[in-house]
């Protein structure tokens, strides 16, 4: 097997697990806690975002830093997650909007990584 099949096998089986304790945690112990979140969006909404967008690692490293930014020595406000994922033109037909990706830089020649805010639809 190809190291790039074991690392893609890693990190899907490793957002999978991620994404399912988050949903854990917003559905059984968020909602016995009272609501105290500085940020938008939550720190628990921008771990998903954050998984969906980015690779594991860079995800983790991002969700760990909105973790440690969260308390009383910090101003708090928006906070979009930023991704990094290369995406594939394709078209299908027309369906509900559910994130929009704001590019952070312009748009350049064939470029491989390109950085965006992840905005959540309303």
């Amino acid at each position: 097997m190809e190291v790039r099949k074991i690392l893609f096998i890693i990190n899907s089986f490793g957002v999978l697990i991620s994404r399912g304790a988050i949903l854990i945690y917003q559905k059984i112990i968020s909602p016995l806690l009272p609501s105290s979140c500085r940020h938008y969006p939550t720190c628990s909404e921008y771990a998903l975002w954050s998984l969906k967008y980015n690779h594991l690692f860079a995800a983790f490293y991002r969700i760990c830093l909105r973790i440690l930014k969260c308390n009383q020595f910090f101003k708090g406000g928006i906070d979009y997650p930023v991704g990094y994922r290369i995406f594939e033109i394709k078209f299908l037909p027309p369906r509900k909007i559910a994130f929009w990706l704001v590019p952070l830089e312009p748009r350049k020649k064939q470029a491989k990584n390109m950085k965006f805010y992840i905005i959540k639809s309303l």
